[in-house]
């Protein structure tokens, strides 16, 4: 499991742009910047569009003030699903980017998937923030339980940086 101080792996993940689907390299999103990323085991799920979402929607200005370049959300979901939770929640207006990991190949990279079936999860993301700058971890905040909200909140990293 990935770990403050690794460099992140390279993955494609994928966000609705004007024309449709469009492939987005992590390396890209995360070179030479300072970014955080948060993920959330479902789009339109419970936890995470009442509590995880609005927690970085409401901490953006306190990030920016940071120095924070993006705020990006990633979740196993495809892109349509995550373009259209973005604009339900108001995090794409707030100016979150949704990413979608479709084929969970960064969530799997960093060691960060997991499987509840009684619920219907398959292939999805534990709940974490992480603030990276150039690539590197410089901050991790993992839940124990995806059912919760705290340390991963924006509030919760915030207090981490």
């Amino acid at each position: 499991m990935i770990s403050t101080g690794d460099t992140l792996p390279d993955a494609t993940l994928i966000q609705m742009g004007a024309e449709g689907p469009e492939e987005v390299r992590v390396s890209t999103k995360t070179k030479g910047r300072k970014v955080v990323i948060f993920a959330v085991p479902g789009a339109f799920t419970g936890t995470c569009t009442t509590a995880h979402v609005p927690s970085f929607i409401r901490t953006k200005d306190q990030f920016d003030a940071k120095g924070v370049d993006e705020i990006i959300c990633i979740s196993v979901n495809d892109p349509f699903v995550m373009g259209a939770w973005g604009d339900s929640t108001g995090a794409t207006d707030a100016g979150l980017t949704m990413l979608a990991d479709a084929a969970s190949e960064f969530t799997k990279a960093i060691g960060m998937d997991f499987d509840a079936p009684p619920v219907g999860l398959l292939a999805r993301s534990k709940r974490y923030a992480m603030l990276v700058e150039d690539g590197k971890v410089v901050a991790l905040n993992l839940e124990e339980n995806p059912g919760a909200c705290e340390i991963s909140a924006g509030e919760g990293l915030l207090e981490a940086i």
